[in-house]
């Protein structure tokens, strides 16, 4: 008996474009279903403040076609189709890309005195269009945004076969880098300053304070400073704060601490952030301790006022825990969640209210970004520079976090142009290494001419596996952690080698470490029984980055 086949079922919900080929293949669209019965896209409740989206514009002005299949495929993603992408990123396709995109082609339209079909998307509508953001009066960085929005949907479009697409070759459909070095030009936010965060954290503090009275009234405004605390003690971006679930606290094994969980739609992936329960003095977080109220005391505070609009709020934001009921006109008494916009608004107001100014005198800008990279540099500061331990605290990995939240400020600038005169002078005077002798090691006597160094001209030794018999290597207490993180490095080797190749190279380090190094800097009084332990554990569990298996993945280099 032979095998059923089995038919695919076509969902047919699922947008689709209504056409036909001509004569010479290309793509036309029936005239009886342009425009459509509703020319209005709904995005749905979403991270930014557009709902809908209404292409009626664009129909009738001599580029039916085009807009039809932008439309069309607009209300594909939002069906799922092609890619998964969140409702969000479709109304910046449409608000930022396609609202121009379309606003040039019916300029186009008009100054060629003709319709412009499907046929018409090619390489020098695209140059033409690049031309027409250039005269926006806009940043290019702006411009490269407008136009990454609309090539999204008509490479789908292109993919789909609705419209010319030329992947390569000096016709191809969209050009290889419209915008060159535009990354360099894009400034992202900086931290706050240590004068600007404390004044900050002390009008927070004052304006956080009604919402510990029993008679409160729960307004967008109070929330919204609310959740500005947990921005800034926490770390945390803005929609996973603003999308808050009320069970997002959970418990952590560690007495005294919860865990507040918020889920990241870029990522799919929950992050996790550990928060000190009550404590005596009731501080707040470790990294700011200015601010007295207690993170996770604050959330069970919000979502205790938000219980009794839970039943009311509708079915999308049940679960949100920043829940207030609306005073605007257009929906008094309707209950509502902070937005975006909301904190914007609250972040201005608290600003002109408390006199809040920067350096120069200008009144401070706040936002999320800004209150994360606080959090990231203060993190930093607190642990003495250390990369890992500030991006496990973001939830990214150190190279995100050292690229893209501790970029320097003013002092650092300052600090590393006084170090390079530093640098000059000694290599004028041919000192150098004698202001810092660090190694991932310990210390080096003579990195350039030790007993193992290469000794060749300006090469710098880095035949670490041979410190420990180098005459020149020396160690101190405050270079246990290193020495211990490469000890426990080495160990590692044993399972990713043979037995008796480790026994050969490898086995005589740990010795080394323990019998001599350790052993005989106890003896001495040199090092201190609990800081050894101390180091070994921390290197045990969080090693030194330089001797972590994502930095080197062999020690043989080494060698």
């Amino acid at each position: 008996m032979g095998k059923r086949k089995t038919f695919a079922k076509t969902d047919l919900s699922i947008p689709c474009v209504e056409h036909s080929h001509d004569t010479a293949g290309n793509v036309a669209i029936l005239p009886d279903v342009i425009p459509p019965e509703t020319t209005k896209v709904e995005f749905g409740r979403n991270a930014t403040s557009s709902r809908r989206f209404d292409f009626a514009r664009w129909y009738g002005a001599g580029i039916d076609p085009i807009t039809y299949v932008c439309q069309r495929q607009i209300e594909r993603f939002l069906a799922g189709q092609e890619s998964q992408v969140r409702e969000s990123t479709v109304a910046s396709y449409c608000k930022d890309g396609l609202r121009n995109f379309l606003e040039y082609c019916m300029l186009r339209a008009k100054a060629f005195g003709r319709n412009l079909a499907l046929g018409d998307v090619s390489r020098e509508l695209i140059d033409g269009y690049l031309l027409h953001l250039a005269g926006l009066g806009v940043a290019s960085t702006t411009q490269k945004s407008i136009y990454t929005h609309t090539k999204s949907v008509l490479i789908a479009l292109g993919q789909r076969g609705l419209i010319p697409l030329i992947t390569y070759g000096d016709t191809a459909t969209f050009p290889c880098n419209p915008f060159p070095n535009n990354s360099h030009k894009y400034t992202g936010e900086t931290a706050l300053t240590k004068r600007e965060r404390n004044a900050f954290t002390v009008a927070l503090r004052q304006a956080v304070q009604p919402i510990w009275t029993d008679d409160v009234l729960v307004t967008g405004q109070l929330l919204a400073i609310a959740l500005l605390v947990v921005a800034l003690h926490t770390g945390r971006n803005t929609t996973p704060l603003l999308e808050m679930a009320r069970d997002c606290l959970h418990q952590h094994p560690k007495d005294n601490t919860m865990f507040l969980v918020l889920w990241k739609r870029r990522g799919y992936n929950s992050s996790k952030v550990a928060l000190r329960g009550e404590s005596d003095v009731e501080r707040l977080v470790e990294s700011t301790p200015s601010v007295r109220t207690n993170v996770e005391r604050l959330i069970r505070r919000v979502i205790a006022l938000t219980e009794p609009l839970v039943a009311e709020a509708p079915s999308d934001l049940k679960g949100r825990v920043w829940l207030y009921r609306s005073r605007a006109q257009k929906k008094p008494g309707q209950i509502t969640a902070v937005s975006n916009e909301t904190l914007l608004q609250a972040a201005v107001k608290l600003v002109a209210e408390y006199g809040l100014t920067d350096s120069d005198g200008n009144p401070l800008r706040i936002n999320i970004s800004r209150l994360r990279k606080t959090f990231a540099n203060r993190i930093f500061e607190l642990t003495d520079g250390d990369l890992t331990i500030t991006a496990a605290a973001l939830g990214n990995t150190p190279q995100v976090a050292g690229q893209n939240y501790l970029a320097p400020d003013k002092n650092a600038r300052r600090n590393w142009r006084f170090m390079g005169e530093v640098l000059v002078q000694e290599l004028l005077t041919r000192t150098i290494g004698e202001t810092y002798k660090d190694t991932p090691m310990g210390r080096c006597a003579d990195p350039e001419n030790g007993q193992y160094a290469p000794k060749r001209e300006h090469a710098i030794c880095m035949n670490f596996l041979n410190c420990l018999r180098c005459k020149h290597y020396a160690v101190t207490a405050d270079d246990l952690y290193k020495l211990f993180s490469f000890y426990f490095r080495v160990l590692a080797e044993r399972s990713r080698m043979d037995k008796r190749r480790w026994e050969r190279e490898y086995a005589h380090i740990p010795r080394l470490i323990d019998r001599y190094i350790i052993a005989e800097g106890l003896r001495r009084g040199i090092f201190k029984a609990a800081a050894v332990e101390a180091a070994r554990e921390r290197a045990r569990h969080q090693p030194h980055p330089f001797w972590s298996m994502d930095l080197i993945s062999s020690l043989e280099i080494f060698a």
